[in-house]
């Protein structure tokens, strides 16, 4: 609804336009006169809903804190002293909007000594550690909600991958392993399916994540991408015996650099490219079989090797056109998640616990996820392919 030009006239008048929006300015003042005239009005309706002997009794003042600033309320209240206001509840300090801001900038990575040296420096309000705590220890029962959430019946493509974080347990600080799952659905829009601390991957951990993504309703996933991680192919396959697991070969190549000094690096990249970019599987091995022959096979040997160990899981790869290629190997989705936790987690140093960190994860994910728009460019390419490649698998979604 518009506001009248007479009326804004009105409210401007005698003021300094660097009033208006500034600390007890025009717009607190309309904010608290907004307030008020709210709480009088739901007190009217309840009166009139309880009859004439329940009368108006006064007011009580309160002082809340809001998103800019810390206001007093001059609460209404009634003679049966049953009046419970539902914009500010009877032992409500903060209005809605403060803690959603609160819980916003420890999603970007501020700590609580940032955020609170932010709150004193913008709006004035000095808040205390343990509120900005207990506001965000508010979002753990929504993180046990999210992580046994329902999740859809098929995902074509699921990626998984890991980034270490320092968390203290039994009284010292240890690198855990942070997994996250996203999935693709059918009609390509990107879903993060969970997130899992554990001190150590194997096999067991694995089977465990599996079992309980099929607990929350998948039954089929037909592409899965991983790390590489010793396990993990057996575990995905004795929960989804139809699926592809593929090595991750962003994963694949970072970890063939890590031989290379970095002089190097930008001349064996074009070799290693030769591999991945062959036109099929065999074309795939007689490349790496001239790399390991050839100058840089023979001065990085560790190399060929890993791509060896791993060519069992390199090799559905090249069942597919470029276009499914492409998405596959091409994991900016997950790469900009990973990018953004660990932006956040760099600020801390450590965590003091799991549940800290699974708080401060979740929140940076969330926020990640509310930006994504659309399906990724070559999705509506590569769904065709999925489609005739899959069949049924694929369509019947």
């Amino acid at each position: 609804m518009a506001i009248e030009k007479e009326l804004l006239d009105q409210l401007l008048a005698g003021r300094a336009p660097n009033e208006v929006f500034a600390k007890d300015g025009l717009v607190d003042d309309l904010k608290k006169a907004l307030s008020e005239r709210i709480l009088n009005a739901e007190l009217d309706e309840e009166r009139e809903a309880g009859g004439p002997a329940n009368r108006r009794n006064g007011v009580s003042e309160k002082s809340v804190l809001t998103g800019t600033s810390k206001m007093t309320l001059s609460i209404p209240r009634d003679r049966a002293g049953t009046f419970d206001p539902k914009l500010i509840a009877k032992y409500q300090r903060r209005f809605p909007d403060f803690d959603e801001k609160i819980i916003s900038m420890y999603a970007r990575g501020m700590t609580v000594r940032e955020i609170r040296g932010h709150l004193e420096e913008l709006y004035g309000i000095d808040v205390s550690p343990d509120l900005i705590s207990a506001v965000t220890d508010a979002v753990l029962e929504e993180v046990g909600e999210w992580q046994n959430r329902p999740l859809d019946a098929v995902y074509p493509l699921v990626f998984f991958d890991a980034i270490r974080v320092k968390i203290r347990d039994e009284g010292f600080v240890r690198n855990k392993a942070v997994y996250i799952a996203l999935g693709i659905l059918p009609d390509g829009t990107k879903e993060i399916l969970g997130i899992w601390i554990e001190q150590t991957e194997g096999a067991k951990f694995w089977l465990r994540v599996m079992n309980e993504l099929k607990n929350r309703g998948v039954a089929d996933v037909l592409i899965a991408v991983v790390d590489g991680l010793k396990g993990f192919p057996e575990a995905i396959n004795a929960a989804f015996p139809q699926a592809i697991v593929q090595t991750c070969i962003v994963h694949l190549i970072r970890h063939s650099l890590e031989f290379v000094s970095w002089k190097d690096r930008k001349t064996v990249m074009p070799a290693l490219k030769a591999i991945y970019r062959a036109q099929d599987a065999e074309a795939g091995m007689k490349a790496l079989e001239e790399f390991e022959a050839g100058y840089w096979g023979q001065r990085y040997p560790a190399i060929a090797l890993s791509w060896r160990r791993n060519w069992e899981h390199v090799v559905p790869f090249f069942a597919f056109p470029e276009s499914v290629r492409r998405i596959i190997y091409t994991t900016n989705a997950i790469e900009a998640l990973n990018s953004k936790l660990r932006r956040a987690v760099r600020t801390r140093g450590h965590f003091p616990s799991d549940e800290a960190a699974m708080k401060l994860l979740y929140l940076v994910l969330k926020h990640a996820a509310e930006q994504w728009k659309r399906p990724p460019r070559e999705w509506f390419e590569a769904k065709t392919q999925f489609a005739v490649a899959f069949g049924e698998r694929f369509v019947s979604q």
